[in-house]
């Protein structure tokens, strides 16, 4: 695991992953995007950047209202989409 906290493609790669198995499960794009804003605020919260990619992410993150966040958070599904 700290292969792809620490390698930004890996991150993606493992994101992309878990997006398609849980589009294979049903859940709707919406649902998906309401927990990647979960999972960012508990990684803003409890997780340090591990290379200069989060840093940003982080940074963009903390700058951003609600809304703004919510729409990052779409914005990484897709990518992570993307990615596989």
């Amino acid at each position: 695991m700290s292969t792809v906290l620490s390698n930004f493609d890996a991150w993606k790669k493992f994101l992309g992953d878990r997006v398609e198995a849980a589009k294979k499960l049903g859940i709707s794009e919406d649902a998906i995007s309401k927990l990647a804003y979960e999972i960012g605020e508990f990684l803003d919260q409890k997780v340090d950047p591990k290379n200069d990619e989060q840093r940003i992410l982080k940074e963009l993150w903390d700058v951003g209202d609600e809304t703004e966040r919510k729409t990052m958070a779409r914005m990484m599904v897709k990518l992570a989409d993307s990615s596989t």
